[in-house]
């Protein structure tokens, strides 16, 4: 019993170090060799990535849900992500974000597009006319009633953050058939006590130990298993790995 008990454990070790430890590493080695990255916040470029055309010249309603690179080392293993939308001829774009630092969300504190610690943000979620213009009165009350708003409530690991409140309001989007990106650490983040509930998609299921475990059966997020934050798994509906630190790598999502 006790030696089927070790191999068992052996086995666990292997499988973490193979599954979770050699992605990071080896995606940590990538990180460390870009010439182009930025050393301080102050110096990092926060400019439009030239992704949304002007406000003034795009008249239909609009919804984007972006994820950037997080600056550092964070970004080895971690996105930040944030909401867009635009009524039906509205002169501008609001943009919604969760920080960590004052009072957590914030409205329109970068460009709508814009870089995140000089990281270009990479398209997660898009509706564009009738469709968006249902969905926004859905989003501005999602952002209106994010339940992790108070002074200091914010924590970057492993949540409440800004993916807790990108993944609350694609929860409030009906069918919408998008995810996080499994580098979206804290996406799974669940108050203490909510071990079990429906993914955001409304296609599965969510099993969280307060974002430092979990395991996502669904049909839009997949299979995904998380570690301390990290998540590894597959994506069913359109072929892909999700590994940690790297993120899905397969058919585009």
């Amino acid at each position: 019993m006790l030696t089927a008990l070790l191999v068992a454990a052996r086995f666990i070790v292997l499988a973490v170090l193979i599954v979770f430890l050699l992605p990071l590493a080896t995606r940590a080695l990538w990180w460390l060799s870009r010439s182009e990255r930025e050393s301080s916040w102050a110096a990092a470029d926060w400019s439009s990535a030239g992704l949304l055309p002007p406000a003034q010249s795009h008249p239909e309603a609009l919804v984007r849900i972006y994820a950037a690179r997080v600056g550092r080392w964070r970004g080895v293993f971690a996105h930040h992500s944030w909401v867009v939308v635009k009524e039906t001829g509205a002169p501008r774009y609001s943009r919604y974000d969760v920080v960590g630092w004052g009072s957590p969300v914030r409205t329109d504190a970068f460009a709508p597009d814009g870089r995140w610690f000089g990281n270009a943000p990479e398209r997660v979620f898009a509706l564009d006319g009738p469709a968006a213009a249902r969905a926004i009165p859905a989003i501005r009350a999602a952002v209106a009633d994010y339940p992790h708003r108070a002074l200091g409530s914010y924590q970057a690991w492993p949540g409440p953050n800004s993916n807790t409140f990108a993944a609350h309001v694609l929860a409030r989007i009906p069918a919408s058939g998008a995810t996080l990106p499994p580098t979206a650490l804290g996406k799974d983040w669940t108050p203490p006590g909510r071990i079990a509930e429906v993914t955001p998609s409304g296609t599965g299921i969510r099993l969280s130990l307060g974002g430092y475990a979990g395991l996502t059966l669904g049909w839009v997020e997949g299979v995904e298993l998380n570690l301390l934050g990290a998540v590894a798994g597959l994506d069913l509906r359109r072929p892909a790995l999700k590994l940690p630190g790297w993120g899905r790598i397969g058919l585009p999502a």
